[in-house]
């Protein structure tokens, strides 16, 4: 039987592969996928979209927009998708850390650990959060402990799946520092896992990339051992 030209058979494919996708978490590319006309709308034309079709979406749900504690979420849900939850979309948000010189010829290890993360798993738009560790040896520059902190949060606040969060903190760290001797270990929970599909609150996600000194299991033991 056909629908529009398209057989039932290969709709019910095309639904069944993506929500596998989303299932299993995988992810497309290392870069967030984004249209080239992103950014035509200003935030505050942004605010007022996302206003208005989540309005729509609450009346489908059947929900009384006429309550006094429901009619002002619409508003409230758009601010904080743009300003908020999905403001590492936006480039101007990106932070760019100053280094500066290694003085103390520091030349050991750097780690920066327990870095809290809120992100949003972007195959169901629920909640990913955690801790982060990363770590670095310097070429000679060092870089400000809170602007560590800051792009595992810039990258964080966007449609996210782990693996690329991971990679994506990795690939600016090693831009930002000058060096290939970088590494990231994300240790999340996810919300889709937990409130929904399998519902198991209890296990955690944990990825890794290692590149340069870390690629020696002897560097990478070390650093596991900081961290635990």
């Amino acid at each position: 039987m056909k629908l529009n030209g398209t057989s039932l058979n290969s709709r019910h494919s095309a639904f069944y592969d993506s929500d596998e996708l989303g299932d299993n978490h995988s992810s497309t590319s290392l870069e967030t996928p984004m249209r080239e006309d992103a950014f035509d709308l200003t935030n505050e034309e942004k605010i007022n979209q996302i206003e208005h079709h989540f309005h729509q979406i609450m009346q489908v749900m059947g929900l009384n927009m006429e309550d006094e504690s429901l009619s002002g979420t619409p508003r409230r849900v758009a601010k904080m998708y743009i300003n908020e939850l999905f403001s590492g979309l936006d480039p101007l948000h990106k932070p760019h850390p100053t280094l500066f010189t290694n003085h103390y010829d520091y030349s050991q290890m750097l780690v920066e650990k327990n870095i809290t993360f809120y992100s949003t798993c972007e195959h169901h738009f629920v909640p990913i959060f955690g801790k982060a560790h990363v770590a670095y040896f310097s070429s000679g520059k060092v870089i400000g402990l809170s602007k560590l902190n800051r792009i595992v949060q810039y990258y964080a606040r966007r449609p996210q799946v782990q693996e690329r969060l991971t990679e994506q903190i990795a690939a600016e760290l090693k831009e930002a520092l000058h060096t290939e001797d970088v590494a990231v270990i994300m240790d999340a929970n996810h919300m889709c896992v937990a409130s929904r599909g399998v519902r198991d609150t209890h296990s955690s996600t944990v990825t890794a990339s290692y590149y340069g000194k870390f690629k020696d299991p002897k560097v990478r033991e070390e650093l596991l051992h900081y961290i635990q």
